[in-house]
């Protein structure tokens, strides 16, 4: 998830920490939606995907525990509740309930943003002991190998650590200088040298690869359909 992608949907019954946030929020690159109260919210779920929401916990009608407790039943989302309440008692109830996060009120939007971004590094985060496909080729990173054509081709840990970062970020454009950081290598020939190997285990034409792309005068990028 890229921040400029990130939908969020923010329900308060307070029209002043409505306008806040969307305002907050959207200067740093999210797009931003609203709602008043949890009918309101639940309408506009049924026909919009958000990747986080905010929710108020002190809400008329229904609350933001019920509202959280709803939402969690039918979809996976990540939520933050918001709460005058700073007893660990209902911290934890909100917790139980499934919500992701929590900020007491009064806050600073700057603390809420910290807690959004930690959100999604943790929604990016792969499991390393799941498969992933690119394409034909199946990867195992807890094993270390791949798969392609039912031949297994063995990684390095230089191309496990570039492949993690890569097969969580789809579609980012990673320079070579973030490659090497990543990767430990230094030398910008070297780098090369090893997304050339990359490619001849994933792509079935790494001459013309499909997936491991080079964006020229920028780096490499991997897609993943």
């Amino acid at each position: 998830m890229e921040n400029n992608k990130l939908h969020i949907l923010v329900v308060d019954d307070d029209d002043r920490i409505r306008g806040l946030l969307k305002d907050y929020l959207s200067d740093n690159h999210y797009i931003v939606s609203t709602a008043e109260n949890a009918e309101d919210a639940k309408k506009k779920l049924e026909y919009l995907k958000f990747d986080i929401l905010i929710l108020d916990v002190m809400m008329p009608g229904q609350n933001g525990y019920e509202l959280t407790k709803d939402i969690k039943k039918r979809i996976k989302v990540p939520i933050i509740l918001l709460t005058a309440k700073g007893e660990v008692e209902n911290r934890i109830k909100g917790l139980e309930l499934g919500a992701d996060d929590y900020i007491g009120k009064p806050f600073e939007p700057k603390e809420l943003l910290l807690r959004i971004k930690n959100i999604i590094k943790n929604e990016n985060k792969i499991n390393l002991n799941s498969t992933h496909s690119v394409g034909e080729a199946q990867i195992n990173l807890s094993k270390m190998t791949i798969i392609l054509k039912e031949k297994i081709k063995k990684i390095n840990n230089s191309e496990k650590k570039v492949l993690i970062e890569m097969i969580s970020n789809p579609g980012k454009t990673f320079s070579r200088e973030e490659i090497g950081k990543i990767s430990g290598i230094t030398q910008e020939r070297s780098i090369d040298v090893m997304i050339t190997r990359l490619r001849q285990k994933l792509e079935n034409t790494p001459k013309n690869p499909k997936y491991l792309q080079t964006i020229r005068g920028a780096g490499y990028v991997l897609w993943i359909e």
